[in-house]
């Protein structure tokens, strides 16, 4: 067990939680009584400091099958089967479609949604057997918008909505429920990287004048997490202060 978790609460796993919004999101759960494990790759848990005091780093490449299995196999001897998985992890591999190869199209599918796909598969038998689970993959407001030099990204993050749907039929009997929220311009490292005249122009999109913080996509993911959201699957939830409004 890691220290300052309770033993009782339920378990949720967050892909790509040692910074951003996966960060967040893995804080909030724990802060309400989950028992939260997060996966990494690039970012070692040791650069989140004390923002995962109580949280179970594990290493894994979600595009690694073995790896995502190694990975649920050391959780749920640590903490058991998930109750709960925020499917977060992605990268992007920026470029106009003229100039993207293979390789920039092809790592961006292999993790934003062949990864989810691996990750939510290993996921649900468990939660099928226990007739309970929440899932909830993290799209993005590209998928909606588009946006030039994304052509890969936005196609992962878009068709996480069909996945989403397509498997929110399946195990709707098993009282599984399976949910997207969609981030539009967030306070994080990938904001940063683009630079401050694009963060600007980006926001400068959002009706509400702002960007967001990983803090607030956490709290919409964790009402998905909870049973005042029983009711409610297949559901996009954006959270872009109305950039995709009617979308």
């Amino acid at each position: 067990m890691v220290e300052d978790q309770d033993p009782t609460g339920p378990v949720a796993l967050v892909t790509g939680g040692t910074r951003g919004i996966g960060l967040g999101c893995a804080e909030r759960l724990r802060d309400e009584g989950y028992k939260v494990a997060v996966t990494y790759r690039s970012t070692p848990p040791e650069s989140a400091g004390d923002s995962l005091r109580g949280i179970l780093p594990i290493e894994c490449d979600v595009t690694d099958p073995e790896q995502v299995e190694k990975a649920f196999a050391t959780l749920e001897g640590e903490l058991g089967t998930v109750d709960v998985l925020v499917a977060n992890a992605g990268i992007v591999r920026d470029g106009l479609m003229l100039r993207m190869g293979e390789e920039a199209w092809q790592s961006v599918i292999d993790t934003d949604l062949t990864g989810v796909y691996r990750v939510v598969r290993r996921a649900l038998g468990p939660m099928v057997r226990a007739r309970h689970g929440r899932i909830v993959l993290v799209s993005s407001v590209v998928a909606f918008l588009g946006s030039p030099g994304q052509v890969n990204y936005a196609a992962a993050k878009a068709g996480l909505v069909g996945m989403a749907r397509s498997l929110a039929r399946e195990v709707a009997s098993r009282n599984i429920t399976v949910n997207v929220v969609a981030p539009g311009v967030v306070e994080t490292d990938m904001i940063a990287a683009l630079g401050k005249a694009r963060a600007d122009e980006l926001r400068s999109m959002v009706p509400l004048g702002r960007s967001t913080t990983p803090e607030e996509v956490a709290g919409v993911v964790a009402f998905l997490a909870s049973d005042d959201a029983a009711y409610l699957t297949g559901v996009v939830l954006p959270v872009d202060g109305g950039m995709a409004m009617g979308m």
